[in-house]
């Protein structure tokens, strides 16, 4: 009898134990469903519609994200730059490009887990279309760096690994189709810190 209730304890904990950790290795480790790529711009585009599986969703939930809706926006995420060198806080980029067609963009740098990174003293670490200098034929550029620089900068501090989120509001890209058809802002590394 002992014998039986041991063989039931055991499994039940396998089953659940088991259960539990594929959640988790699904929600932290596996990588997203949906992704669209152009150059070192990714984007989920169905995260905040009814047609996002439920690990998207699950993903949001615990981490306290609020995905943006079709007609509302579309956010894109660079882990690497337009090399496909990974991008570091002790390194200097410049974001060039056409002015995205939005009513409305933010640039910001986060840590590799996505937290908005604190400005340094002099600057802070976002930047938006009301603020960016623009250049005649709508193109800017941006440079994101620890060392102050003249025009567009984007202020990091610290070490490690970086990545930059640039969110369109109110923009025709938020269809998914349309993703690979515009051109986005190449991500070029102008030097590193020793």
């Amino acid at each position: 009898m002992i014998y039986r209730a041991f063989l039931v304890v055991l499994f039940l904990v396998i089953a659940i134990g088991g259960g539990a950790w594929s959640v988790w290795l699904v929600l932290e480790q596996a990588p997203p469903f949906g992704k669209l790529t152009s150059g070192p711009w990714e984007a989920f585009p169905v995260a905040g519609t009814p047609n996002a599986d439920p690990y998207s969703r699950a993903r949001h939930v615990r981490s306290g994200g609020l995905a943006l809706g079709p007609s509302e926006g579309i956010v894109l995420t660079a882990h690497t730059d337009s090399s496909n060198g990974a991008l570091s806080r002790n390194c200097t980029y410049r974001i060039e490009g056409s002015t995205p067609p939005a009513r409305l963009w933010t640039l910001y740098v986060a840590d590799a887990q996505g937290n908005a990174l604190p400005g340094s003293k002099q600057k802070r670490s976002a930047t938006h279309s009301q603020m960016a200098v623009l250049e005649n034929n709508n193109r800017f550029s941006i440079a994101v760096s620890s060392h102050p620089l003249p025009g567009n900068w984007v202020a990091v501090e610290g070490d490690g690994r970086m990545q930059i989120v640039l969110t369109l509001y109110d923009t025709p890209l938020a269809a998914a189709s349309q993703l690979s058809e515009i051109s986005l802002p190449t991500i070029t590394q102008a030097g590193c810190d020793a």
